[in-house]
């Protein structure tokens, strides 16, 4: 395949996906056919399963760039200079602002994130696992900084994301407003107590 050809094909698979997303939001998931999504393109339903074998591939296809958004943001977090503690505070702050904004407000997209919760799909595993992988990254570099201590680095990134999932998991996030809960501060201070080095107890 040539260059240019690979191009053309990547620029409509992002078009469907762009699409997609946009009549996910109006329409919700489940009234969403492929059909629909051909006739916006203009093109043929054939022609859209050319690129997604499926709808639920199309639907994985959308997660996947709206948490792969969310990544970028944590990566460049991770990567920034300063104390570890304030960039995990920020990491787990800024995961929960986005997950917040992109589905609370908005029933159609936080359904069809439910759905792919449900069935539990690769892709809500590879980010769960991409998110615990850049906290543990960013606990690594606390204990190097000595400011944190974890003796099981792996174990103690996957107790953080656990002890956050209240306020990671869309479904959560919406079902916990208005409800008497801590606050997220407050859960960070929380598991900051476990992570701070022994002496300073």
């Amino acid at each position: 395949m040539t260059l240019i050809a690979e191009n053309v094909e990547t620029d409509t698979r992002e078009r469907i996906l762009v699409v997609a997303e946009r009549l996910f939001r109006q329409l919700g998931y489940q009234k969403t056919t492929v059909a629909d999504i051909a006739k916006e393109l203009r093109m043929s339903p054939a022609n859209v399963y050319r690129f997604f074998d499926s709808k639920k591939s199309i639907h994985e296809g959308v997660a996947r760039t709206l948490m792969g958004e969310v990544e970028v943001e944590a990566r460049r977090i991770v990567a920034a200079p300063g104390p570890a503690k304030q960039r995990l505070r920020d990491l787990l702050t800024t995961i929960n602002r986005m997950n917040s904004e992109r589905y609370v407000g908005d029933n159609k997209l936080h359904e069809m994130v439910a759905i792919a919760m449900e069935e539990d799909w690769d892709v809500c595993v590879a980010h769960i696992e991409c998110v615990t992988g850049m906290i543990g990254e960013v606990i690594g570099q606390g204990v190097a900084s000595g400011e944190f201590e974890a003796p099981d680095l792996p174990l103690t990134a996957l107790c953080t994301c656990t002890g956050m999932i209240r306020f990671f998991h869309p479904q959560m996030i919406a079902q916990a407003v208005n409800k008497p809960t801590a606050t997220i501060d407050q859960m960070i201070d929380f598991l900051f107590r476990a992570l701070e080095p022994r002496q300073a107890k």
